[in-house]
């Protein structure tokens, strides 16, 4: 994660400022995991639940009580709290999709967030009940990435959409993952923490460093005005970026009304 950090920052110079936010957006993901990541490999951010369904291999209690507890790492909830909207940040902002749906999306995803937290720290089965929640919410979210922002991204050019639809499904492919990981791991504790640090692990590093370089090397030739992201640098001047957007969204309409009357005929 430290790694892919300083390796986005650094890809970031190569930009003009105008143009950077991308790298900016990517690399604060990897930069909140790194530190999540090290408060873990700390054995820090964590608090020990009783578990609902006891495993044959299970430690004994610390506490000499007759159920064991597991441990939950909230940090890592913390970190996903504060990375997944970036992510969908990421996503999104790439589809152009509009700022009211981003927001309403990012909410859900907090609260599919939130609620997996909810339930990893309950220790009887109305923990499910969360869970369910946090599922429902998901889906909303994946049917956001996978239909609606991806007829978006298909508006705005063969690049972007190829862009979008790589990073995109990669993303929610992964996404699905994790609650099969929370089943087997906070919710129904059928592996071991350390197999549950290894199975997250892996899911983070698939899609915080990975999804970043895919991303990343899909914009380097997509100039964020494009993507309705007007972004001014301190040497540009307001009134000829102005003209420059303005004329953006004219060549955008003569397409569109194009299009119309192609479909028309």
């Amino acid at each position: 994660m430290t790694v892919s950090t300083f390796a986005f920052i650094g890809l970031s110079f190569t930009k003009p400022r105008s143009r950077r936010v991308f790298h900016y957006i990517t690399a604060a993901i990897t930069m909140i995991a790194a530190i999540a990541y090290f408060t873990m490999g700390s054995d820090l951010g964590q608090t020990g639940i009783p578990v609902e369904f006891v495993r044959s291999d299970s430690p004994p209690s610390a506490s000499g009580a007759d159920v064991p507890n597991r441990e939950i790492f909230y940090v890592r909830y913390i970190d996903w709290t504060l990375t997944t909207p970036l992510l969908l940040m990421d996503l999104l902002l790439t589809a152009g999709l509009p700022w009211p749906t981003v927001l309403y999306t990012i909410l859900l995803d907090e609260i599919m967030i939130i609620t997996g937290l909810v339930g990893a720290l309950v220790q009887s089965s109305y923990k499910w009940g969360y869970f369910v929640f946090g599922c429902v919410a998901f889906l909303w979210v994946a049917w956001t990435v996978t239909v609606t922002a991806r007829q978006y991204a298909s508006a705005l050019g063969r690049d972007v959409s190829k862009t979008y639809t790589i990073c995109g499904v990669w993303t929610i492919f992964l996404w699905f993952l994790y609650p099969i990981a929370w089943g087997l791991c906070e919710g129904g504790n059928v592996i071991s923490a350390d197999a549950e640090a290894y199975f997250y692990g892996v899911l983070d590093l698939m899609a915080k460093p990975v999804f970043g370089a895919l991303l990343l090397w899909g914009h380097r030739n997509i100039d964020p005005a494009r993507l309705g992201m007007h972004i001014r640098d301190y040497h540009e001047d307001p009134a000829l970026v102005s003209d420059t957007h303005a004329a953006h969204h004219g060549n955008q309409k003569e397409v569109a009304n194009a299009n119309g009357t192609s479909s028309s005929v």
